[in-house]
């Protein structure tokens, strides 16, 4: 089990458990055997099953845990998703971590699903970003991965993104991008260089300098996506940003972009219903 899944499973439990789950140890005898399983409300691509299982072996290990379906996998309402068998008190104490987890991851795929297959006609990528919910980014991103999108930098660490208030800070999207490509060299590295424009002088100028790895072309229309296009022809990738959605993506693909980030996978996430239930 990688670390960051352990940390999070650990604080998650001691944040909802506490020093014990007072109403299981007044109903229920200690070290009595049950079994439950964990259903679908409503359709949807199911995900965060392999989260589940960790989060059991983690609390109980002696906990029977039976996958009935993939991850990613479309399901129906009423569906099972898995079955636990064990300890009723570990099962009943795991229930809600379980739950508020799956239903986001579930929910987060089920919307990348939706995006990816308007656009499967195209030689396009659906991207995630960075607004996602604080110190679960990875369960986020993992979620759009299962839904067929792919992951955007992980953060600000990971690659060079130029954004509107570094380009006003530097003084230029010139000095910007140079301080970047300078500071690649300081560093002996060819860490990735994406830059955001937000109209058609600064793309010429970002053309104009080259050595990097993207443009993202903020806000624009479809018209002046099409223009971008035709105008960089090739010569760098680029990606649309900004006010996309289920009704124009498709639009946009079209245009002939290579990579389409959309915010709201994450950070507008409606989470899927799903239910435990004991059996």
């Amino acid at each position: 089990m990688k670390k960051i899944i352990k940390d999070f499973i650990k604080k998650s439990l001691e944040e909802d458990v506490g020093q014990g789950d007072l109403t299981s140890n007044a109903c229920i005898t200690k070290g009595t055997i049950g079994e439950a399983k964990l259903i679908t409300k409503e359709a949807c691509y199911i995900s965060g099953i392999n989260l589940a299982q960790h989060i059991y072996e983690f609390y109980d290990e002696n906990l029977i845990f039976k996958s009935i379906v993939n991850e990613g996998q479309f399901v129906k309402k009423n569906d099972i998703i898995f079955t636990i068998q064990g300890n009723k008190h570990a099962i009943l104490a795991t229930e809600r971590l379980i739950l508020n987890c799956m239903q986001r991851m579930s929910g987060i795929t089920t919307k990348t699903r939706e995006f990816v297959k308007a656009v499967k006609n195209y030689n396009v990528k659906i991207l995630d970003t960075r607004k996602t919910c604080p110190t679960i980014r990875f369960l986020d991103k993992e979620a759009v991965r299962l839904g067929g999108g792919h992951n955007h930098r992980f953060g600000l660490y990971d690659e060079m993104m130029i954004k509107d208030n570094h380009i006003d800070f530097s003084g230029g999207i010139e000095n910007a991008i140079k301080n970047c490509q300078i500071f690649n060299k300081k560093i002996n590295k060819e860490i990735p260089i994406i830059v955001e424009v937000r109209n058609f002088n600064e793309l010429n100028k970002v053309l104009n300098i080259g050595g990097i790895n993207r443009i993202l072309l903020d806000n624009f229309s479809i018209q002046m996506t099409k223009d971008a296009v035709d105008r960089v022809n090739n010569l760098i990738p680029l990606e649309s940003s900004g006010n996309i959605n289920i009704k124009n993506v498709k639009k946009y693909a079209k245009c002939g972009v290579n990579f389409i980030s959309i915010g709201s996978l994450t950070h507008s996430v409606k989470s899927i219903d799903l239910s435990m239930l004991s059996t």
